[in-house]
């Protein structure tokens, strides 16, 4: 068993010591309430709106950045795990929108976001890895980066690679909904947790940005599929999970997430041209 919790924050654009102080107390808020793996938002080092790739380019950090040693030591405090998303400065001079995890004794790994969101295209480059799952001392831990949650693909990817929890850092742009729905997102983490029966933890944030609302959509999903506990406001998601739960992927005695699967069939799924609509 393990808490989790999802710090769902607002980030102040630009501000880079606004908003170490923010991921810092939110980590340390985190611990003190016991959590094993405290999930941050995306960017929550820079804020998202950027209006050029020159504003993305000035607030980027790279993973050996002290701001993450001075997280990593927060997160000593309690033996936790921490991941939170930040504009990473690659070593080829080009940026990326990234999450790092760490813990006590430092960086253990860096996820580039894959699939852009419109205008993060002007100002980030797509990572041209696929994610992994990372062996923490609080279990097997894949993490993707918002828009990454909306292709199938990433979460299968992780789910079969022995993922437990996969963790979100996410920005989650207001949409229209009808009445009583969740929102859009929050229903494809649902899904994508109960097919892969796996946790996943997306942390949003709040406040506005240059006249941007956002869902405040944070959850925390079970492998059944269902909320855990959510954030509608300012303030944290947490749940105690077991995770050898993840460990069983049957459904019934006869029905089985992945002794099911039919692979030799899903060749056009990664074909760049998609299905041929011919019969």
């Amino acid at each position: 068993m393990i808490r989790v919790l999802c710090q769902q924050l607002a980030p102040v654009l630009g501000d880079a010591e606004a908003n170490r102080a923010l991921s810092l107390g939110a980590i340390r808020d985190g611990v003190r309430a016991g959590a094993d793996v405290v999930v941050l938002p995306e960017l929550v080092t820079s804020g998202y709106m950027f209006q050029s790739a020159d504003e993305a380019a000035a607030l980027a950090l790279t993973p050996d950045d002290e701001l993450f040693a001075a997280w990593a030591a927060e997160a000593e405090r309690g033996g936790a795990l921490v991941i939170g998303g930040f504009p990473e400065r690659g070593g080829d001079g080009r940026v990326y929108n990234s999450a790092v995890l760490l813990d006590g004794t430092g960086v253990l790994g860096v996820y580039r976001k894959c699939h852009l969101w419109e205008r993060e295209k002007l100002w980030f480059t797509p990572g041209a890895e696929p994610p992994r799952v990372f062996d923490t001392r609080h279990g097997r831990i894949g993490v993707l980066v918002c828009y990454d949650l909306e292709f199938p693909e990433m979460t299968r990817l992780l789910g079969l690679a022995g993922a437990e929890l996969i963790a979100v850092p996410t920005n989650w742009p207001r949409v229209p909904r009808p009445a009583g729905e969740h929102w859009p997102e929050v229903g494809i983490a649902m899904a994508a947790a109960r097919v892969n029966r796996v946790y996943i933890a997306c942390c949003d944030r709040a406040g506005r940005e240059r006249g941007q609302e956002w869902n405040q959509g944070t959850s925390i999903i079970s492998p059944d599929g269902w909320i855990l506990d959510a954030q509608p406001d300012l303030g944290s998601a947490g749940a105690e999970v077991d995770l050898r739960l993840t460990h069983e992927k049957a459904y019934t005695g006869l029905a089985d997430a992945f002794g099911d699967r039919r692979p030799e069939l899903y060749g056009a799924v990664s074909s760049p041209s998609g299905v041929s609509p011919t019969v």
